[in-house]
């Protein structure tokens, strides 16, 4: 039988045949493949392979740390990445126990890269997880690991043979949700049940000192109350994302009309500069778990599309995330108090007024 050629593409085959080829050359097998579940028993030493290093990457991991704390509760976890931001997120969660950090540029660094490669290699690990569905390199550094069972998404960017390849859904885009479908879909799990949301594990000790800078903030600005809450805004962000002051000018006017008994605050970015020419109280730090600390100090945090947004769900303060331009269904932010603002092709004052009739604002609960 003929292949159809209207999708048929045998320079892409050829290539996907070889890379195969190669891949079981260099790296062998890690077991057969099987259709039997990942055991949800035995399991105790868990390597997890990530590699992309972005604030928003990094923190969307930690659903997948907090469902492997649940399912495999007696287990240690290594955590094998370049986010230089790692310690700070995943070092909080108490059955991580190594982070490898491979640097950003391996070529650049290949002593520190393959001396954390080899530390990696000495332990030998009952489960090895890919997470990321489209990283050839974490498929990479999973095949490099010296495990049981690896587990990873099947997909025509993925080469390397493991024990457990999980299909893409079609259905869920979501970056924080995906490491953990793959997790469930491979014990046998129902994939339907609420997902975990971010979290950088902040200590109430955290949460009190965020509190309380914020209220020097405020007192250093002369003001003496938060009035009926306190509002984080974050105006930065990258590229198309990035709305601009005359556009947030516009928003907040709304914002301020409908709650005028409200304080806002702005978190600044890393340049730290104000984007909103200094008019309200403000906070800036460097240190990744003092923003965080401050974040969940406010009431409702507003910002567009950006690795703060991530950072305070991982916070757990109510968000507001307002899509303009990137997908949604794959960067929004999930679960309760946690909201995606659709904002493509709306004008700022219509996106104030979506943000007003929030019942974080409104104060509705029903």
């Amino acid at each position: 039988m003929l292949k159809n050629t209207r999708y048929y593409d045998p320079i892409n085959d050829f290539r996907r045949r070889v890379a195969r080829r190669l891949m079981r050359t260099v790296f062998g097998s890690h077991g057969q493949p099987t259709s039997e579940p990942l055991p949800d028993k035995g399991i105790y030493r868990i390597l997890v392979c990530h590699v992309s290093h972005s604030l928003g990457n990094t923190l969307l991991l930690t659903p997948l740390l907090s469902e492997l704390e649940r399912i495999y509760p007696a287990a240690e976890i290594d955590i094998l990445t370049r986010s230089p931001i790692a310690n700070d997120v995943y070092g909080h969660f108490f059955s991580v126990q190594r982070i490898f950090r491979l640097p950003a540029h391996g070529v650049g660094h290949p002593f520190q890269f393959f001396g954390t490669l080899r530390r990696m290699r000495k332990i030998r690990y009952d489960l090895a997880i890919d997470a990321d569905p489209l990283s050839q390199t974490g498929r990479l550094l999973t095949l490099l690991s010296n495990s049981n069972y690896t587990l990873g998404f099947s997909s025509p960017k993925k080469h390397g043979e493991i024990t457990h390849a999980v299909p893409l859904p079609d259905n869920l885009e979501s970056k924080g949700r995906r490491p953990v479908y793959l997790l469930r879909s491979a014990i046998g799990r129902d994939t339907q049940a609420d997902y975990p949301v971010p979290d950088i594990r902040l200590a109430q000790s955290e949460r009190t000192q965020g509190r309380e800078t914020l209220m020097r903030s405020l007192a250093a600005s002369g003001i003496t109350s938060i009035g009926r809450g306190l509002i984080g805004i974050f105006a930065n962000a990258t590229g198309p994302k990035l709305l601009g002051e005359a556009w947030w000018t516009r928003f907040i006017s709304v914002l301020e009309a409908q709650y005028p008994e409200h304080r806002i605050v702005e978190i600044l970015p890393a340049s730290g500069e104000s984007m909103l020419s200094s008019r309200y109280p403000a906070y800036y730090s460097s240190d990744l778990r003092k923003i965080a600390s401050v974040l969940s100090g406010l009431d409702v945090y507003i910002s567009a599309d950006c690795g703060i947004m991530h950072l305070a769900c991982a916070s757990d303060v109510p968000t507001m995330g307002i899509f303009t331009a990137t997908n949604a269904n794959e960067w929004g932010p999930y679960g309760a108090g946690r909201h995606v603002i659709a904002a493509y092709g709306k004008e700022p004052e219509e996106v104030a007024q979506m943000i007003a009739a929030m019942p974080e604002l409104t104060g509705r609960t029903g």
